[in-house]
């Protein structure tokens, strides 16, 4: 399974970026997809994270500013980021798990898959 994420940028203080990434490959079902983000000297962190059933979550820092959707058609998540601030700048990382080909039908064994990172940068 491979992850492919696009979208990132420079972008000024307040302004809005849309990532978007899309699962390819040969799987049974994605389960959930994420955002992930690692600015430097700091640990990997959750951002948003959506599941196939359109539940989300989000970090604290970033309610009511980003919104994360899932096109499961697609295999395709968007990361909606609004009201930018410096903070957020960081290479974002798109996470996606599921369920491989198992026998017929049948999904197979789990997987969990990661995206190569596209740097935000937020100017102030």
């Amino acid at each position: 399974v491979q992850l492919q994420a696009s979208g990132g940028g420079l972008v000024q203080a307040g302004g809005s970026l849309r990532l978007s990434c899309a699962a390819s490959g040969s799987f049974h079902s994605i389960a959930n997809m994420g955002w992930y983000r690692q600015a430097p000297g700091n640990q990997r962190e959750l951002v948003a994270r959506i599941s196939n059933m359109h539940d989300e979550n989000y970090a604290e820092s970033v309610k009511e500013r980003f919104t994360i959707s899932i096109d499961i058609a697609k295999n395709t998540a968007y990361l909606q980021m609004d009201s930018l601030k410096p903070e957020d700048t960081a290479v974002y990382y798109c996470n996606g798990n599921g369920y491989l080909r198992g026998k017929g039908w049948s999904p197979g064994r789990a997987f969990n898959a990661w995206g190569p990172g596209t740097l935000v940068t937020v100017s102030s």
